[in-house]
This record gives structure tokens, C-alpha cells and sequence, in this order.
């Protein structure tokens, strides 16, 4: 078995554990990064299917996301806006297939008026929301005991209006059941984009796309990183005290004086921890889950719903696909949509065969943009929930109560042990700018307690020479 030693051991080649190798190197610290998977990337991930490219992990970039920006632009990446000329279409509650323009539905006046208070509303408490510290605010502990759907519905009896309010933040972010989830991680959610109109923005939130991909963001940092980067090396046992940490996988042993665990927390247990963790993170950990979501990728010869003057933009709370966009690629002849199957709806479609689930979805796809989304060319499901080194999508939230409870320590590090991924962050919480925030506060975060121990260290020797 290989020995390796370094200043610091980080697992996971991700955008976070990416992002923290380069930060620490430019410092002048050795640094070596372990990845489970074959490949780098974690949960951005490009691959060509069928002859079409599709980004089968995450993908977009917005306006607000300064940590994103800031390393595409670095790293000489070129972004395109997502079409959206044309017609939006939402389908009601009976079924009704409606064309409009702007962010707000074509409900009726009653609705639109029900919903447009209630997003004041929640706008007006989300400012009050410190994203990076959720559980400081004064009615923490009440927020986090009513469930997202039971709020709403003490809002207003419009059912229409809580559906669409409910699933920003519900099937569209968090990826779980509406009464899974506690209105303060709600809240957490919209706060990590700035406000719950900025979350319910689709021009927003959605606005850029990477020339050629997003995982090229992590791609390109592990290049710098040349022979730094190990993939196929899952750690199973880290070894830890005050002095560093030692990591075993099936062919290495690595010996750090730092270590980062940037990945998805759900994926802490594959771990053995020597001594265990405290207490307080095996308790914490426990009330993490992964949401799920089903990403559905319709290749097909054109972008044929441009021609019925569509943007290919698509929303309804009544449809098994309840989210959809013109998602084709940059320069491409083809038109791709993309599409998205959440929580209980993504659970159940499992159940089906593969030909019944596609026909399933390709059914509601059609409701949106006609037949001819019957009919694609390249057809493809993005599954994460069977990533043996994810286990869902997108990220990973707080149980009821959870968020409260134990969000303060979601980030402490442990002895030598920090921790950084999308799930842990404030702004940009659950996307790849929240990932390389994290990256940089977990580097930050050892070169303070490396300097720290450098001076405890020179007073020692002064001590020493002083008798």
C-alpha cells in the first residue's frame, strides 16, 4: 500500500474540494485530493449520449452567483443565455393549456392577487434571514416546527395559489414533499438566492449556461492540480488527533495535517471515523437527507416549439413533469428540452418499467409543447438517487426541526476535519456557487489554524530558548 503526505487530505474532487485544493496550494501548503468516483466533477457532470452532449448534473448560473462568475471568468469559460423568446405555457388545475408572457401565471385575478401578497410577504421575511446563519433569527425555533405546506395553507384556502407558491422551493429546489420540510429551510432556501422572487424567477435563477458544459469549472481546477487528483480512491477509514489525520482507502494510505470532506454529507457514514465523530455531528447528520429529483433530457432533430412562437419555458403544479426549458446546447441544430419529475411524482415513476416511465413523461412533456415531444431523438433520465457516492438530487436539507437545532454546527470543524460542499452553504446554497464559497471557507478556515499553529509554535521555541 502506497504512503502518501501532504499538509492537507481532501476528499472529494467536486467544485468545493477543487476550489479548496487551488486556494491552499497558492498559499504554499501540499495538498492532495482523494475522489471516489472515476471521474472528477461530483455532481456537475457532461457526458455525450447517444451523439447528443448533455450536462447531466447541474448547470446554470445566475446573476448573483459572485463565487461562480468570478471562476468561470478565471478560468476563461464562455456563458450563453438560456432561450426564452417567445411564450411561456402553464397548465391549471383542469387541465388547460395557457400561453403567457411575464413571471406571473395566468391564474385568475383572485389567485394572482392571493399569490402576488403572499410573495410580499415572504419576501419581507426573508430579508430578515441571514442566509449564512438561518437559526439566529428570533422565530428560528417556530419556523422550523411548521411544515412549508401547513404555512401556506394557514396563509390563504386558495389551493391553486399555495401550489404554485409551494413548489419553488418544494418539487423545483429542495426536491422533497411540501410537508417534508419546515417553512424556516423554506426560507433558507429563498434567502440563498437573494429573495423568494429572485427563487421563483425562472430569467433569474436560470439565466446563463457554460459554453461546453459546467463541469468543466471543476475539470479545469483539478487540471492545475495534475497528479494531486486520485479518483477510484473511496476513503474508508480517517484516523484523527489534535496532530493531523490518516486516511486508508484499498490502495493508499494518506497522512495530512488538515483534511476537508468535500462531499455530499449523506456519504459521511461510508466513512469509518477513528475516534467517531462527537456526539453532536453523529446526532446532526442523521437529520440530513438527500432530496430527489428525475432530470429528463428530449433530444429532438430541431427546437420545433420555437416555430409555435414558444420559449420553450413550461410550468405546472398539476403535471408529472411539473418544470421544463429550452435547454439547447450552444450552436447546436438540434433543440433540446429539459424537464424535471420531483419528490413522491420521481418515487413512483421507479416503480414503472423504463419504456412506461419514458412514455409517462414524454405524455406530460407533450401537454406543454404538442405531440411532436412524443418523438424524440435522444431520450435520456439523469438519476442521481442511484449514485452510489450521491444518492439524490440536488442537495441535501434538514428534516423538520433540524434546521434550528443543529444548523450552527453544520459547518465546525472537528479537530482537523473541516467540511465543504454545496449542502453546508449560505449564499448559493445548493449550487456550484455555494460550492466553491464553502471550498474557500474551508481553505481559509486551515490557513488560519496553520498560522495559528505557527505561532504557538515559535513561542514554544521561545519559551525553549528562553530557559
Amino acid at each position: 500500500m502506497a504512503d502518501i503526505t501532504r499538509d492537507v487530505l481532501i476528499v472529494g474532487a467536486g467544485a468545493a474540494g477543487t476550489t479548496a485544493a487551488n486556494e491552499l496550494r497558492r498559499a504554499g501548503l501540499s495538498v492532495v485530493v482523494l475522489e471516489a468516483r472515476d471521474r472528477v466533477g461530483g455532481r456537475l457532470w457532461t457526458d455525450v449520449i447517444d451523439g447528443a452532449m448533455l450536462e447531466i448534473g447541474g448547470q446554470w448560473v445566475s446573476p448573483d452567483q459572485d463565487a461562480l462568475i468570478e471562476t468561470i471568468d478565471e478560468l476563461g469559460l464562455e456563458t450563453f443565455s438560456r432561450y426564452r423568446e417567445g411564450d411561456s405555457v402553464y397548465i391549471g388545475p383542469d387541465g388547460a393549456r395557457h400561453r403567457f408572457t411575464g413571471e406571473m401565471f395566468p391564474v385568475s385575478p383572485e389567485t394572482e392577487k392571493v399569490i402576488a401578497e403572499i410573495t410580499e410577504r415572504l419576501d419581507a421575511m426573508v430579508a430578515e434571514i441571514d442566509p449564512d446563519r438561518p437559526y439566529a433569527h428570533p422565530q428560528a425555533a417556530e419556523w422550523d416546527s411548521v411544515t412549508w405546506d401547513a404555512w401556506l395553507r394557514g396563509q390563504t384556502d386558495d389551493d391553486e395559489a399555495v401550489r404554485n407558491l409551494a413548489f419553488a422551493t418544494g418539487s423545483a429546489m429542495l426536491t422533497k414533499p411540501t410537508h417534508a420540510f419546515s417553512l424556516l429551510q423554506s426560507l433558507l432556501m429563498a434567502a440563498s438566492a437573494g429573495s423568494y422572487s429572485n427563487l421563483v424567477d425562472a430569467d433569474f435563477i436560470l439565466d446563463k449556461r457554460v459554453v461546453g458544459g459546467l463541469q468543466q469549472v471543476p475539470l479545469l481546477l483539478a487540471e492545475r492540480l495534475g497528479d494531486d487528483v486520485l479518483l477510484n480512491q473511496p476513503v474508508r477509514t480517517l484516523e484523527w488527533d489534535d496532530s493531523g489525520v490518516t486516511a486508508t482507502t484499498d490502495s493508499l494510505t494518506v497522512r495530512a495535517r488538515y483534511a476537508i470532506l468535500a462531499h455530499a454529507p449523506v456519504l459521511y457514514d461510508r466513512i469509518s471515523f477513528v475516534p467517531s465523530l462527537p456526539r453532536r455531528q453523529h446526532q446532526m447528520h442523521q437529520h440530513l437527507s438527500m432530496g430527489f429529483v428525475i432530470k429528463v433530457h428530449a433530444v429532438y432533430d430541431r427546437p420545433f416549439w420555437r416555430e409555435q412562437g414558444l420559449s420553450g419555458t413550461a410550468f405546472s403544479p398539476y403535471e408529472l413533469s411539473h418544470e421544463a426549458y429550452d435547454n439547447t446546447n450552444h450552436g447546436d441544430e438540434r433543440g433540446t428540452l429539459v424537464g424535471f419529475v420531483s419528490d413522491q411524482n420521481a418515487d413512483d415513476l421507479f416503480e414503472l418499467t423504463a419504456t412506461e416511465r419514458r412514455e409517462r413523461i414524454l405524455e406530460s412533456l407533450s401537454h406543454y409543447y404538442g405531440p411532436e415531444a412524443k418523438n424524440p431523438v435522444v431520450y435520456y433520465e439523469s438519476d442521481w438517487g442511484t449514485e452510489e457516492w450521491t444518492r439524490g438530487a440536488y442537495a441535501a436539507s434538514f428534516d423538520m426541526g433540524g434546521l434550528h437545532r443543529y444548523g450552527k454546527d453544520l459547518r465546525t470543524p472537528v479537530g482537523p476535519i473541516h467540511f465543504a460542499c454545496s449542502d453546508l452553504a449560505g449564499a448559493g446554497y445548493q449550487h456550484v456557487d455555494g460550492a466553491i464559497r464553502m471550498g474557500r471557507l474551508a481553505a481559509a478556515q486551515i490557513l488560519e489554524a496553520d498560522r495559528g499553529d505557527a505561532s504557538d509554535a515559535v513561542l514554544v521555541e521561545a519559551a525553549a530558548d528562553g530557559a
